[in-house]
């Protein structure tokens, strides 16, 4: 028997839903760098403007990373599950891909980011 609280519980979690779906997507733009971390910390920062394969070997564990036509993507990976390379070519802010058994990841920062601290603490 479906009572009123479980309406209202339902339609909570929908519109909750649907406010992190839009707050996530919305401050997406597209981005103009590369920031690949390699066992926490940073490897280096790309441009998407200018096409070229990155190779990043930790601990004997080898991805390579193709920057092309704007988009990057982790075409090769070492690892078992292969998530990494599956998850195919980003190119927006807040996008990310993640190789955790070999430690690396590959995001999209826009101009402003890049390896640089946005704050100066004390």
């Amino acid at each position: 028997m479906i009572k009123k609280a479980d309406i209202v519980l339902f339609i909570l979690i929908v519109v909750f839903g649907g406010l992190i779906s839009w707050w996530s997507l919305a401050g997406s733009i597209a981005g103009e760098k590369v920031l690949i971390t390699a066992d926490g910390r940073d490897y280096g920062v790309y441009s998407l403007a200018e096409d070229q394969t990155i190779d990043v070997t930790i601990d004997g564990h080898t991805n390579h990373i193709t920057i092309k036509d704007g988009t990057v993507s982790m075409t090769y990976s070492t690892c078992k599950n292969q998530v990494c390379v599956n998850t195919g070519a980003i190119s927006q802010t807040k996008d990310a891909i993640v190789c955790l058994p070999n430690k690396v990841v590959v995001e999209i920062v826009g101009s402003g980011k890049g390896g640089a601290a946005d704050v100066i603490s004390g």
